[in-house]
């Protein structure tokens, strides 16, 4: 048998032919594709030119090389040269000696490696001629001649705060905000374009817009500006490789001309002004009359903390338009997007010269109908064009973005007789990752928080990971990051965004080991438990996704310095009794007029100083640092044994009954043997209590189904998820929702609001339940001892009746890993699919291995399956690449199925059980009896004078129980 073997998708340094890099040696990954099960890589060759692409004199060629691996594979060839394109080709050989064809040819282009390849200046308008203290954005121009035919032209540079640049006319690329925001006084990013066939032999012309952005405008609620500095300015410069040969340079100095245009204000918080009327036609070609524009003068500021593009770059990603147009009960003419999301809207408008249109941005409608802006603070979210008066007009604001599903329209000509809706767009802004991870299942509202999810990721992603996109915050909080983080990754290829913010953070970390809160930090604080511990949670769950093993070893010396520091916290090295603490963040058990839950701070403090030096340890094993691992792993059973000694009773009880407890206990292995099954129960008891609603808050929150299902309690897990009412998931998407709130009643049940001081309606954090959805719900995970799904784990659970099919995939580094089951009355169908040079571990639930057929085929008759046997009532396979479908007989049927020891809550979850209930044990239901016998087994019931029941009549009641015929869905 043949083979068809072929590789796809080579990445350098993660990016499709990225331009600009600054890494000297980048690090190459493939994806295999192969027709035949069971594919393995067993030795690759990859060759490098410098600027050849018929690969005639090949730079590194690394000869055959007996390997499995297929990611990040470390360029070892001469050293690179900056400013240069290498073309990188690669193939394979497989497990059945096949060796595939050359890949198709890709590429990698160098940028700057030196300072002393800069030769350009910093600029900014003369202050004697332009107040640098300005609102308007300031235009920055320059003509320059080119003599030769052009053989390739670059341009690199970077401005501060946000620029826009243009050749001839043309905008350069794509991207929005740049150069993105970093840690500015030690990192700030410096971008590369190609700009060959934007130029031309003879005149052309550069210009550059200039405005405040993250670097010096207003920041979080404290109203800060200039954090950074109080001067924009540019740093370009364009490279021309003649034909000839020959070379020439262009940059930034204080032969520029310069002038303000038409943007009249711009702030990320606030909002655009734009007067078309203030056009200068041309500024930005060649033979543009600037003789009344002002002169540029050099400014002072470093270049040693210039570093290339990291992140993906910022950009619209997508254009939805709204679904409707309205006049509100108050008279104000609205647009509704039909989605809360993050960007900018784009109108066409033809207007007498001097017309005023004013766009107003907010996330909801009050409950009267009404536009509601309360929730933004200080934050305007507004944009105001004026119009020239020539002809159809376009127009999107350019440095600023709005967090909004609603905008009120003010003086578009005409309005009063209704708008256009099709003279409006809305542009989708947000980092440009790739979307590596869908999830789908039977239940409609769960499919719906899904895509709020991805929304709130989509919305809060733009070059830092903010907490929210709305009000005057929009701030890289720690705590929000690292809840979300594995959500993040499954969602979207988050190698890069996450790679740029470490270093952010590393950057920002104390001397001492501390973390600030947000990062880059521009509020004060640091060193709260679960928001700085994202020091070590996302390098690990970085290191977990993709393998990169690189980034996990640069961010060590931060992991252990975070580590140190809660160390030395308190008299006790192994408790952290911290003075200050978030706690569990709007936890619903808080004491009034507190955010902050009722588990104790340093119980949580505890917990995580335990997690975080797990994975410090976890990291120490991975990069071979012997002596830490030793240290480490030592302090982790100090650090459990005083836990153990400070926050468990004698007799095995936490001292703490909160949920958030219960799961951090389990889910971060702090207690075991007795103890650990008494936790459990307990955890299962207070959601049981709580009438299969949660309490937790942004500590407990990420973990609290995880727990559950850890534990054998995945069917209040799933009941969890299902509860439409407050509390819940799905109350929000009950309640319109689009995206992720930040509180689980951000709008109450009769529809007003909390309150306006902290209510973003775009707040990812609450979403990481995406994590246990495709982990455990559709089953798709990976085995922690070999990251970057090397070896997969296929594990659905399936619980109840709420769900009858659910389905993840994901794109690995390796390729698309699949995940999807479906149940009948009769059936249950599994379907997997593994790519090629991986392995996986799949479980089916509830059967044995007789009576499991694959395609139709009996399992010892199937390709590709290499070890198959029974366990604890499931069907184990050990399996290769491929895809497979799996079938057997549902052997528990589609029902609830009760028993003595069901509660009566469950019993009164469906109309078809109550009903029967009704039936046997009239008024039962009613208050108040029912508060006190809803936790009641059934058999307990039989002992409660108030239900009126023998255990005689309640075996029969569970008689006629289990003789329900259900639908494929619950009977609500």
């Amino acid at each position: 048998m043949t083979t068809n073997l072929t590789i796809n998708t080579l990445t350098c340094e993660y990016k499709v032919n990225p331009i600009g890099l600054d890494i000297r040696k980048p690090r190459i990954s493939w994806k295999i594709q192969s027709d035949r099960r069971g594919t393995m890589q067993t030795a690759y060759r990859i060759q490098v030119t410098e600027n050849d692409q018929e690969f005639t004199n090949v730079l590194w060629d690394t000869g055959e090389i007996h390997s499995d691996q297929s990611i990040h594979v470390e360029y070892k060839g001469p050293a690179l040269t900056p400013q240069t394109r290498y073309y990188y080709r690669v193939k394979v050989w497989d497990n059945f000696g096949t060796e595939s064809e050359w890949s198709e040819m890709a590429w990698w282009e160098t940028g700057i490696f030196y300072d002393a390849e800069w030769k350009a200046k910093w600029i900014t308008p003369h202050p004697n001629e332009v107040d640098p203290l300005s609102e308007p954005a300031f235009l920055l121009r320059k003509e320059f001649k080119l003599t030769s035919p052009i053989r390739s032209a670059r341009i690199y540079g970077t401005g501060v705060g946000l620029y826009e640049l243009f050749i001839n006319g043309d905008r350069v690329g794509t991207d929005l905000f740049s150069p993105g925001w970093t840690s500015y006084h030690k990192r700030l990013q410096y971008q590369t374009y190609d700009i060959t066939e934007q130029l031309c032999e003879g005149n052309n012309a550069m210009g550059i817009v200039l405005a405040d952005g993250w670097y010096k405008g207003n920041m979080s609620w404290e109203n800060k500006r200039h954090i950074y500095g109080d001067r924009r300015a540019a740093y370009f410069q364009i490279h021309v490789k003649y034909e000839d040969g020959t070379e020439e340079i262009i940059s930034t100095d204080a032969t520029w001309k310069a002038s303000t245009g038409p943007i009249l204000f711009s702030e990320i918080y606030q909002g655009e002004i734009y007067d078309a009327r203030l056009e200068k036609e041309g500024w930005n070609k060649p033979g543009f009359n600037d003789k009344d524009w002002h002169g540029t003068t050099v400014q002072d500021m470093p270049i040693t903390h210039l570093v290339a593009q990291e992140n993906w770059t910022t950009q619209v990603t997508e254009i939805i338009k709204p679904i409707n147009t309205f006049v509100t009960p108050s008279g104000d003419t609205v647009l509704d997007m039909g989605q809360n999301m993050v960007g900018r809207i784009r109108f066409q408008v033809e207007a007498p010269k001097g017309t005023t249109i004013i766009l107003k941005h907010a996330e909801l409608l009050d409950n009267e109908g009404n536009i509601y802006f309360g929730n933004l603070r200080k934050a305007h979210q507004e944009v105001k064009y004026i119009a020239k008066g020539e002809g159809v007009e376009t127009f999107a604001p350019h440095f600023t973005f709005q967090g909004f599903r609603y905008v009120k329209v003010e003086g578009y000509p005409q309005q009063e007789k209704g708008l256009i809706s099709e003279n409006f767009v809305g542009e989708v802004i947000h980092s440009a990752m790739e979307a590596t991870g869908k999830f789908e299942c039977s239940d409609p509202l769960v499919n719906q928080l899904q895509q709020n999810i991805v929304w709130g990721q989509r919305g809060n992603f733009l070059d830092v990971p903010t907490d929210c996109p709305q009000r005057d915050e929009r701030l890289g909080w720690t705590g929000d990051a690292q809840v979300f983080i594995q959500t993040a990754l499954f969602n979207y290829h988050g190698g890069p965004f996450f790679t740029k913010w470490l270093r952010d953070l590393k950057a920002e970390q104390y001397p001492d080991g501390g973390v600030p809160f947000v990062i880059p930090t521009v509020v004060e604080g640091a060193n709260a438990a679960a928001w700085s511990d994202a020091a070590t949670i996302i390098p690990w769950e970085i290191y977990k996704t993709y393998g990169d093993k690189r980034l996990l070893s640069e961010q060590y010396e931060s992991m252990k310095a975070w580590v140190e520091y809660m160390r030395r916290q308190g008299p006790d090295e192994y408790l952290w009794a911290v003075t200050f603490n978030f706690g569990d963040w709007l936890a619903l058990d808080a004491p009034s007029g507190s955010y902050s839950g009722s588990t104790p701070k340093d119980f949580i403090a505890t917990a995580f100083y335990a997690y975080s030096t797990r994975l410090l340890r976890n990291a120490a094993e991975v990069l071979q640092k012997e002596e830490d691992v030793e240290e480490y792993n030592s302090l982790l059973e100090k650090i459990i044994e005083q836990f153990n000694h400070e926050f468990v009773s004698p007799s095995g009880r936490l001292v703490s009954p909160t949920q958030t407890a219960h799961v951090l206990a389990l889910i971060f292995d702090l207690v075991e043997g007795k103890v650990k099954e008494r936790t459990a129960v307990q955890l299962n008891e207070l959601i049981l209590q709580n009438n299969y609603h949660l309490t937790t808050g942004f500590v407990g929150t990420p973990y609290l189904c995880l727990a559950l299902s850890k534990c054998g309690y995945h069917e209040t897990a799933v009941k969890l998820l299902m509860q439409e009412g407050y509390p819940s998931w799905l109350y929000s998407v009950k309640k319109g929702a689009t995206t992720i709130w930040e509180h689980w009643d951000g709008i109450k049940e009769d529809g007003s609001f909390w309150s306006d001081e902290m209510n973003s309606f775009n707040h990812y954090a609450y979403g990481a339940i995406g994590n246990w959805m495709y982990r455990v719900v559709a089953g798709l995970d990976l085995n922690d001892t070999a990251p970057a799904y090397k070896q997969i784990q296929i594990e659905p659970k399936f619980a109840g009746i709420s769900l009858t099919h659910a389905k993840a995939t994901y794109d690995s580094m390796y390729g698309k890993i699949g995940s999807s089951w479906r149940l009948t009355n009769e059936d249950i169908e599994i379907e997997v699919e593994i790519p090629a040079n991986t392995t996986a571990t799949i479980t089916l639930p509830s059967t044995r291995l007789e009576n499991v057929r694959e395609s139709g085929a009996l399992l010892d008759a199937t390709a590709g399956i290499y070890k198959s046997y029974e366990k604890e009532g499931n069907v184990i396979l050990k399996v290769g690449s491929g895809f497979y479908s799996f079938k057997y007989g549902n052997e528990v049927g589609f029902k609830v199925t009760f028993t003595e020891e069901s509660r009566l809550v469950d019993v009164l979850e469906y109309k078809a059980t109550k009903h029967i209930l009704d039936q046997y044990a009239p008024g039962i239901t009613n208050p108040p009896g029912i508060f006190a016998m809803k936790m009641k087994t059934l058999r307990e019931l039989a002992d409660f004078p108030e239900a009126n029941l023998s255990i005689n009549t309640v075996n029969v009641l569970i008689e006629e129980l289990n003789k329900i015929e259900w639908d494929l869905a619950p009977v609500q």
